[in-house]
């Protein structure tokens, strides 16, 4: 049996804000970022919330990978003010943030590190979640995970429960159209990880295929585009598009080893998500190949990509994605992103066991071990093929 999870309302194209206008309740707890403020967001977030006739309070202090303090912090202040929605605005972090808060408002008794899909978490007594992404690259808004950092460990948490997805979703192509060009790559090369690792994993299934799959013809037909125009509200909002639809998949599906190399190298080198998982993903496409390659030759074939074979189809998606980041300006190496190949070996032992503790290790159709992990990050650093 499977069970597929979706948020009730996904409210999509211009001038979806305002379907903020139609929610009722008293009072509205905001979880944002800096950027979202100074970039006048939140205003206008606010300003909608506020004419419809409810109370707002803001927390504006979540920090890229947002850490245990600050969903601490954040919880208790959502309890000082007893919100009846709490409506995260921002990329990633700030909705990843704003899920573990409101696991901690609902159930003061549980510790972060304790949210697991095994526990019954009885959320929604006192708050329902709104996701409004200003980016378009995590799917946090359509997914039951959230990803918080233990700061002291350096360490990040891979925390997952079905009760965390997202009562409505707000994908207004206004939102990321003040997104840089450099912004705009990592996140569309998140969500191409994402698609991509979703279709070829072991729990795939006929509704994630299909919302895999349209989201890689998306992002390979309109993030080039997006990069170089971002004022496109077209290539914008079908970009947005394709990160909520990869959200819904891999939520329903799950990653692979791009996410557990990203997760690990991201934390120990301080690398924003994007780019770390972008400069894994060809890595896992080799390294998975063996085991589905007539996956990836379905991939190929739904992108144009023409091939007499399926090892041919393989190589020349791997060629098209690393293409695709040079159009970029994305490193295809690790050497590229700037580390230190001293630094970078020295960190191998704990990168691997990174990987290995990561959950998404298990998903990977062709499951590494320690050994196989610390040849792909050796292979990561200069770019060599996979050939074992």
């Amino acid at each position: 049996m499977w069970e597929f999870t979706s948020p009730r309302t996904i409210a999509f194209g211009e001038e979806a804000l305002e379907y903020l206008g139609d929610i009722e309740g008293e009072r509205v707890f905001i979880v944002c970022g800096k950027s979202v403020e100074k970039l006048g967001i939140l205003k206008r977030v606010a300003d909608v919330l506020k004419q419809a006739g409810l109370d707002v309070e803001v927390f504006n202090e979540v920090e890229p990978e947002p850490s245990i303090a600050t969903v601490v912090n954040g919880s208790r202040k959502m309890a000082s003010f007893g919100p009846d929605w709490i409506v995260a605005v921002g990329g990633g972090s700030s909705m990843d943030a704003a899920k573990a808060m409101w696991v901690l408002y609902e159930r003061p008794d549980l510790a972060v590190e304790m949210i697991n899909p095994f526990e019954k978490l009885g959320l929604r007594k006192k708050a329902k979640l709104i996701c409004i992404p200003t980016t378009s690259g995590s799917g946090s808004e359509a997914t039951w995970a959230t990803v918080v950092t233990d700061a002291q460990l350096a360490l990040k948490m891979e925390l997952a429960s079905r009760e965390l997805v997202p009562d409505i979703v707000i994908l207004d192509p206004r939102m990321p159209a003040s997104m840089s060009p450099h912004l705009t790559a990592q996140s569309g090369l998140d969500v191409l990880a994402h698609a991509i690792e979703t279709y070829v994993s072991d729990y795939r299934n006929d509704f994630s295929e299909a919302l895999a799959l349209r989201a890689i013809q998306l992002v390979f037909r309109y993030l080039p585009e997006v990069y170089k125009n971002g004022e496109s509200i077209e290539a914008r909002s079908k970009m947005h598009s394709a990160a909520t639809m990869a959200g819904l998949a891999f939520g329903n599906a799950q990653l692979s080893i791009s996410h557990s190399m990203g997760h690990s190298f991201g934390a120990v080198f301080k690398v924003p998500h994007g780019r770390s998982v972008g400069l894994f993903l060809p890595l896992s496409i080799e390294f998975s190949s063996p085991v589905v390659k007539h996956i990836y030759a379905d991939i190929a074939a739904s992108i144009g990509i023409q091939f007499s074979n399926e090892e041919e189809a393989v190589e020349k998606l791997v060629v098209a994605i690393k293409n695709m980041k040079t159009l970029l300006q994305e490193p295809n190496t690790v050497r590229d992103a700037g580390i230190d190949d001293e630094e970078y070996n020295s960190r191998l032992d704990d990168l691997v066991e990174r990987a290995m503790l990561s959950a998404m290790t298990a998903m990977c159709p062709r499951r590494p071990t320690a050994a196989e992990y610390e040849k792909l990050f050796i292979c990561a650093y200069n770019g060599d093929p996979v050939d074992f």
